[in-house]
């Protein structure tokens, strides 16, 4: 059984401060950046390429723990920052400051996250005996040595929750899947680097699956070329479900993958190619092309086949590289109450230029809070319970 995570007295939502910076939000490609195909390689070399029969016989090149000591430092940063009185959503390195030895056991990780196998799962985090706020703040100073908290959905929550709140999945022009049980498709997320901590596991299913974005290209190099040209073609319509400023189209449309400062980039999710159907039919963009469908689903049958499997336990916190790795989850059954239901807390991170970041073909690519999903200038927000 799942342990809950204690309850809180505190308000179900913290926190409405403004940050100084807002989100960039999402854009399309700058054209004279896109490289057509013939320029992307063959073939992918070096750490970011990688098997799951690979990280399953070196778990020490994703898989850390944390000790009583690290713990034990954690918890005295929490204090401190606590007796401050500060918001969750005004958390910085400057404002959560870690101890030597967290800064350094995280700086090693985020290497590795960021620049090569673009995955870590990080296990022990005593959530069960933290109150909500607690682990939030926590999570949040953990965050802060990966890169810059991004808004996560058109309610600026930077502090994000994969649970079902009883939102139905067939609705998938206005739903988002990560508010439901159903299953997520291999994709990416809007921001560099996506964080989900597990406070809770669902009774049955709920998995992670993550796969190496360069070894998916260099498979589909191999087999299906025809399939990976089309998916670096910046002609596919990705609808924004509603989540846009005044003056932006309801879709962006853009590649899957693209190839620029000498590295092949990843950027997709098919609920979002699939959700379309709405503009087509109002004559606003064309359907997507026969080809292009079976190109989703040749590249989702690919993943999966490469695809590491693993069960994430209460307290792992899970990192992975939206740049160069896709990840998806099994569908899932929750526990009948009182028990609690699977609920994980997300973070979308980006990871700025001058931090070492990527370069990205976006209008966006210098700016420090680059990504994300923003609407207008609605404030960041941290709520304590999935909304």
């Amino acid at each position: 059984m799942p342990v809950a995570v204690p309850a809180t007295d505190s308000p179900a939502s913290v926190t409405k401060t403004k940050s100084p910076l807002l989100s960039a939000g999402q854009h399309e490609p700058v054209a004279e950046l896109i490289q057509p195909y013939a320029a992307f390689p063959k073939a992918i070399r070096g750490s970011t390429v990688w098997t799951k029969e690979e990280l399953i016989a070196n778990e020490g090149r994703w898989k850390y723990y944390w000790t009583s000591d690290l713990v034990r430092d954690l918890e005295q940063a929490y204090e401190q920052w606590a007796a401050r009185g500060e918001d969750l959503p005004a958390i910085t390195k400057a404002t959560f400051p870690l101890p030597p030895n967290v800064v350094a056991f995280l700086t090693k990780i985020r290497s590795a996250v960021v620049n090569a196998v673009g995955l870590a799962l990080i296990k022990g985090l005593p959530v069960t005996e933290w109150p909500i706020e607690k682990t939030a703040a926590i999570y949040l100073g953990i965050g802060t040595q990966f890169g810059i908290t991004v808004s996560q959905n058109g309610k600026g929550h930077i502090l994000g929750h994969v649970k079902d709140i009883g939102n139905d999945p067939t609705q998938i022009d206005k739903v988002r899947i990560y508010s439901t049980a159903a299953r997520q498709f291999f994709h990416t997320d809007g921001g560099d680097l996506v964080g989900l901590l597990c406070l809770a596991k669902a009774k049955e299913g709920g998995e992670s699956d993550v796969v190496s974005a360069h070894h998916v290209w260099n498979t589909l190099q191999q087999r299906r070329p025809d399939v990976a040209e089309l998916l670096t073609k910046s002609d596919w319509h990705f609808d924004r479900k509603g989540e846009r400023s005044d003056d932006q189209n309801d879709w962006v449309k853009k590649a899957v993958f693209y190839y620029h400062d000498g590295k092949v980039i990843s950027d997709y999710d098919p609920y979002f190619i699939k959700s379309i159907t709405r503009h087509v039919e109002a004559g606003l963009i064309p359907p997507h092309s026969d080809a292009q469908l079976e190109a989703v689903q040749v590249f989702e049958d690919t993943a999966q086949e490469l695809a590491l499997h693993m069960i994430l336990d209460v307290g792992d916190i899970q990192f992975v590289a939206d740049t160069h790795v896709f990840h998806a989850r099994t569908a899932y059954v929750d526990y009948p109450p009182p028990y609690p239901r699977r609920h994980l807390l997300r973070l979308w991170l980006a990871t700025p230029v001058a931090d070492g970041g990527w370069k990205r073909p976006f209008p966006d690519s210098d700016y420090i809070k680059r990504g994300g999903v923003q609407v207008n200038s609605t404030p960041e927000v941290c709520p304590l319970e999935a909304e």
